[in-house]
């Protein structure tokens, strides 16, 4: 067993520590005040080969796999950009390569792929339903066949990057929900164009005001007799569970990646302070009310990407990792909440300005903790599926 990282993570680290150490914390609030997207540091990623790490290299990119988009994920992170770093790899190099590369067809592949490694192409994705909520097998978007179309109805919730995605990978269901046997059944994945569809009228959206990771917005989203060419069905018709899957589990795993390096700022913000701040002739981090809880949070932050670097793993190679990649979305959020907290706290008042990164670290840090899916469903899953205790329903 060998827990140093491959040549190619640690070259991710170097490559896009590199790029961040020009882009401090004030840039990453400055982001989330203005509400833009961080044009300047997707730039240099696009033009250093970073937002292609997991396409083949046949196809222009760097031939990687999840466990470098992990760590990448983690490093912008760490660096400053904490949760508004997650929609940098998990809009487009999660949510597009991954899924393309993995279930897209041949015409897919040779068409997306290299437009995706530099950024050329954007996407979303688009599962959540207002009724449905985390109860993704009861979305009632409906695709219905007409010729060589499908022709599609519904609504999505919190979908975020609508507006600068090209293609939108829409999760529809192909047999209804109550007719599907077995439930999982009946879910087809889309690829739609947004310009296209938006310019037709045939879908629209609406951006929701929210507390936080405002560098993009999040959307309700409608659909109305929107046509589909069935060639743009990613994987197969009525078995797209097997494509969802493929797509939630690296979900959770880059989202894990961003709440660990939410953590990692977050203590390191407050390990300097405590270092800094006197208070009665000494540094408050010499009093172990101080000292302690980010002790903590720092066993807490190594266990974690542990779990994450082993779910990513097990992906790559194409191993079961549900349960890996559940344990490391828990074990991630809960530390980056814990190290946000402890960082308020080490602040003392002037945590509540924004002098001070921590109100954004703090805000960043919770909505870790339901999204996209709630810590207690991550319980659920390991109470029911792992170890066997009897289902509530």
């Amino acid at each position: 067993m060998d827990f140093t990282l491959p040549e190619s993570a640690l070259a991710v680290q170097r490559g896009i520590g590199g790029i961040c150490s020009r882009y401090d914390l004030g840039y990453w609030q400055r982001c989330e005040d203005d509400k833009r997207w961080p044009e300047e540091v997707w730039d240099e990623l696009a033009k250093g080969g970073w937002l292609g790490l997991a396409v083949p290299e046949e196809h222009g990119g760097g031939g990687e796999g999840l466990l470098e988009l992990a760590v990448a994920t983690e490093t912008l992170s760490a660096s400053g950009a904490a949760g508004g770093s997650a929609f940098t790899y998990v809009l487009t190099p999660g949510f597009g390569a991954l899924t393309i590369d993995r279930h897209g067809s041949a015409r897919q592949r040779a068409e997306l792929l290299p437009r995706l490694a530099t950024g050329e192409v954007e996407t979303c994705f688009a599962l959540t339903e207002p009724d449905a909520g985390s109860n993704s097998l009861a979305i009632t978007t409906s695709a219905r066949r007409d010729g060589g179309d499908f022709v599609v109805n519904g609504q999505k919730i919190w979908i975020t990057g609508v507006q600068r995605a090209t293609w939108m990978l829409l999760v529809t269901r192909t047999v209804p929900a109550a007719e599907a046997r077995p439930r999982s059944h009946g879910l087809t994945v889309l690829l739609v164009n947004v310009p296209e569809a938006v310019a037709a009228g045939r879908l629209s959206y609406r951006p929701i005001p929210k507390m936080g990771a405002n560098t993009t917005p999040s959307n309700m989203v409608f659909i109305d007799d929107l046509r589909v060419p069935a060639s743009k069905v990613i994987g197969e018709v009525d078995q797209g569970v097997a494509v969802l899957w493929d797509i939630l589990n690296p979900e959770r795993v880059l989202l894990a990646a961003s709440a660990l390096g939410t953590a990692e700022v977050a203590l390191r913000v407050a390990v300097g302070y405590a270092k800094e701040r006197e208070v009665f002739g000494r540094p408050i981090g010499a009093n172990q009310a101080i000292s302690f809880p980010l002790a903590q949070v720092k066993a807490k932050i190594e266990l974690a990407r542990l779990m994450i670097y082993k779910a990513a793993w097990c992906f790559d190679r194409r191993l079961p990792c549900g349960t890996e990649a559940n344990i490391a979305k828990l074990t991630a959020s809960q530390a980056a909440w814990e190290a946000a907290d402890a960082a308020f706290q080490t602040h003392g008042g002037m945590a509540y300005s924004h002098e001070y990164p921590v109100a954004r670290l703090l805000t960043d840090a919770r909505i870790a903790k339901v999204a996209p899916v709630t810590e207690e469903l991550l319980l659920n899953y390991l109470a029911t599926q792992v170890l066997g205790l009897p289902r509530s329903f």
